[in-house]
């Protein structure tokens, strides 16, 4: 499977990005978000679990939302009410593994794309 994400770029801190994920195939596959800021480990922030499952980390949740649009092989991460806190750069990764427990680590994941940079100003 092969990812591309994109939509990053920069926004004042209360604004909105919407970061795209677009995968050679999307169907049978979990589909997470992840970011790293600058010196920190790569953390998770959400992920769509093949067929369905939702889960958001705890500081992201009301604020982002993903979904999957199973047509374009695409899937979307809505960022609003972002913070300075929200700066990093985000990927998006693919994985066969379905046990929602097992979705919020990197580790679950095969296939990554190269990341966009989102940075929030306040």
């Amino acid at each position: 499977v092969q990812l591309q994400a994109s939509g990053g770029g920069l926004v004042q801190a209360g604004g909105s990005l919407r970061l795209s994920c677009a995968a050679s195939r999307t169907n049978g596959y979990s589909v997470a978000w992840f970011r790293q800021a600058t010196g920190k480990d790569r953390d998770f922030v959400a992920a769509i679990r093949w067929p369905g499952s939702i889960t958001y980390r705890d500081s992201v949740k009301g604020r982002f939302t993903i979904s999957r649009d199973s047509a374009k092989n695409t899937v979307n991460l809505q960022m609003n009410s972002l913070r300075p806190e929200d700066t990093a750069v985000y990927f998006c990764a693919a994985s066969r593994r379905t046990i929602m427990s097992t979705l919020n680590s990197p580790a679950t994941y095969d296939y990554w794309g190269q990341g966009t940079l989102v940075t929030v100003s306040s």
